[in-house]
């Protein structure tokens, strides 16, 4: 039997987790903040452009017709970012972890062979972290998605070595998806609040998995970045470089920062074929996994061919199309 093609980045849109927390104190003040770093042209294309693609979103059966348009056997479905909501008091996020992740399960539950799925943690409340991991996992879900970080936390923080732990632990997959940019405003025309933001918020936050040792004292960690890491695969050297002349760089991690690289994954949406070989050759042909952002416009509508433009050797080629992710997920 050939391996399946696995796409491993693609959302599902929980309204009745905006539902939860519509008109609770401080929902108001983060839409009022994402608007800010987005902008008003931002925020005019975006809302025709999601409305567009709700029933994508939110309905198994079309999202099963689009998957066999594009040739997607298997996808790793994640929650919208935007349902993050890590400015929620403790109660609040509970609530959220718990709705978006018995959502999550039911959506895929529709095609349990075609959609496997990631719930989510309240990074803002590390005592929770733990709990609505194993939630996660008691669903049925494959691990959780995660931003690149939680307000005033770095995810070098040592509040999340108990995460961490549960996640090496259990096998866990720990998706690692940016939603916002803490460079505000200087963002917030012609859509640098993604274009740029993403990129640099991957890259921050792999950083601080990298320098701070996290990947040392947990090795057996399965955590996939976004958007194939962002600028620091293919701008590694600079990191290296520190690590090698500054004591100050050095001091976190035991290793070269390049070779870490080896033990994350990467999604392919880097939406050039130079990019991703070179994310490949930094990362190896094991280590990059098929991602489309389906069914967003910032993503590719055919992600198998965005791969085949590439043009890697056969082997990588079937090994970034399914055959990596086919392993992590323990695909028959």
């Amino acid at each position: 039997m050939s391996t399946p093609t696995v796409d491993v980045h693609a959302h599902v849109l929980l309204p009745e987790v905006e539902a939860l927390v519509a008109g609770l104190p401080g929902h108001g003040e983060a839409k009022a903040l994402d608007a800010r770093r987005n902008g008003p042209a931002a925020l005019a294309v975006n809302g025709p452009m999601v409305r567009e693609r709700v029933p994508r979103l939110t309905d198994p059966t079309v999202r099963l017709a689009a998957m066999d348009a594009q040739g997607v056997d298997v996808q790793l479905v994640s929650p919208s970012p935007s349902h993050y909501h890590y400015w929620a008091d403790e109660e609040t996020a509970r609530k959220v972890y718990l709705l978006a992740n018995e959502s999550t399960a039911a959506h895929c539950r529709a095609a349990p062979d075609r959609l496997r799925g990631l719930g989510l943690v309240p990074l803002q409340h590390p005592d929770l972290a733990v709990h609505a991991l194993d939630h996660a996992l008691e669903q049925g879900l494959a691990g959780v998605e995660i931003s690149s970080h939680a307000p005033g936390r770095e995810l070098s923080d040592p509040a999340y070595e108990d995460l961490w732990a549960r996640a090496e632990e259990t096998g866990a997959l720990l998706f690692l998806h940016p939603f916002g940019c803490t460079l505000d405003e200087r963002l917030d025309r012609w859509y640098l609040s993604n274009t740029v933001g993403q990129p640099v918020e991957n890259a921050v936050a792999v950083s601080h998995l990298i320098f701070s040792g996290v990947l040392d004292r947990y090795p057996g960690l399965k955590v996939i970045a976004a958007h194939g890491g962002g600028y620091l695969p293919t701008h590694i050297g600079r990191s290296d470089h520190a690590w090698s002349a500054r004591s100050d760089a050095g001091a976190g991690c035991a290793h070269l920062p390049s070779s870490y690289l080896k033990r994350l994954y990467f999604d392919s949406l880097v939406h050039d074929p130079h990019v991703l070989r070179e994310l490949v050759r930094a990362a190896g042909a094991d280590r990059v996994l098929l991602g489309s952002d389906f069914p967003f416009d910032m993503g590719t509508e055919d992600p198998v061919g965005a791969l085949r433009a590439a043009r890697l050797p056969r082997t990588d080629f079937d090994a970034v199309r399914g055959g990596n992710a086919a392993a992590l997920l323990s695909l028959e």
